[in-house]
């Protein structure tokens, strides 16, 4: 159950905030609780993660007040598809849309910053004061602390966005909040040798799954051959589309790979900038567009920004995965099927190599 309120033997209340687990928090005696759903990405690929809990929430817990905060009309649209209209109308919507001057300025600088999150966050900050907890999939909500008086500060929980392996699935800001919900022992081992409080963790699973039909799959070719997805990421460090990917895709337009299909489904940051950086490793790259050959090839599938790169639509059409460090793996396993990992590198980075794990889920 994603909320359930107690009152405990020592007399102070607890919100506990999960999905089929409770979460221990301590939390305020004499407030009402508002608890608030925060969207303020600028992409849509992490609203799914949280979605199904915000709609549960209101449905089976009229006594809490919730509030969806939503950062564009792109992130509203993709929310209205995963929550039902009952649940819909039992919650609050805010459209945290930024007016046209603040607009103009952040894009200056959102290239190299989150500067349209932080100017939400910043302009918004009394929806934050009058709400209890906050519930977010990402860490930048914790700014919002710097424009609140203490009295004003509510509690913050993460869910985090993905189950991934790169060493960016953990950062210091995790510690900062008053709970953090998992999707299993592996990440609470993560968080705890991190210095992370176990007291803090709780696993809850993979949220998402609940909003998806693990047992569909769709044929977007219908001829009928083996489907593979292409699923590189953006870091100009880790991904495989830098050095390796406009090349794979020309082999699958080749006379040799038309035998196959393909469905080019890359994290969909990848192609919302032209030159990447990385701040973790110190590197920058400029991405390659998708070669000539691959879009005229109709044995080829290319999205590079459709809803379908956040349903699990085209994870559970393919019948192999090819990719690099994506946390979508863990989508495609879902149902465990065949999965090829490219390091197109000079060679393995040891920085890299203890976390990623999904390397080494089944059989080699």
């Amino acid at each position: 159950m994603p909320f359930k309120t107690s009152l405990p033997e020592t007399g102070t209340w607890r919100l506990n905030i999960a999905i089929g687990t409770c979460v221990p928090l301590a939390y305020r005696p004499q407030t009402m609780r508002n608890v608030l759903f925060l969207f303020n990405h600028d992409a849509g690929h992490q609203v799914a993660h949280l979605a199904g809990t915000a709609a549960a929430t209101a449905r089976l817990y009229p006594e809490i007040a919730c509030t969806i905060a939503c950062a564009t009309p792109a992130i509203r649209e993709r929310l209205d598809t995963l929550i039902p209209g009952g649940d819909a109308r039992r919650l609050e919507w805010v459209d945290l849309t930024l007016p046209l001057w603040a607009r103009a300025i952040a894009a200056v600088f959102d290239r190299v910053l989150p500067s349209s999150r932080l100017l939400r966050l910043r302009l918004h900050r009394q929806m934050f004061a009058h709400s209890d907890v906050v519930v977010s999939t990402e860490r930048t909500c914790l700014r919002v602390k710097r424009h609140l008086r203490r009295e004003e500060v509510p509690l913050f929980v993460i869910l985090p966005h993905g189950a991934g392996d790169r060493s960016v699935s953990y950062h210091p800001d995790f510690a900062r909040f008053d709970s953090v919900l998992v999707a299993g022992e592996k990440v609470v081992d993560q968080m705890v040798e991190h210095g992370v409080d176990r007291g803090r963790l709780v696993v809850v699973g993979y949220p998402k799954f609940e909003t998806v039909d693990l047992d569909s799959q769709p044929d977007f070719f219908g001829n009928g051959r083996p489907t593979f997805v292409y699923n590189p990421h953006f870091d100009p460090h880790l991904s495989s589309w830098y050095d390796c990917g406009p090349d794979l895709l020309r082999w699958f337009a080749s006379k040799d790979g038309q035998h196959f299909n393909c469905i080019f489904a890359p994290h969909v940051m990848l192609f919302r900038k032209t030159l990447h950086i990385s701040p973790e490793y110190k590197t920058s790259r400029r991405r390659p567009d998708v070669p000539a050959e691959a879009l005229a090839a109709a044995n080829i599938l290319i999205d590079v920004d459709g809803l379908r790169l956040f349903d699990m639509s085209y994870m559970l059409a393919a019948d192999a995965y090819i990719g690099d460090v994506s946390s979508q793996i863990y989508e495609f396993l879902a149902r465990p099927r065949p999965a090829f990992f490219l390091d197109c590198r000079d060679g393995p980075d040891p920085r890299d190599e203890k976390w990623l794990m999904f390397r080494r889920a089944g059989p080699t």
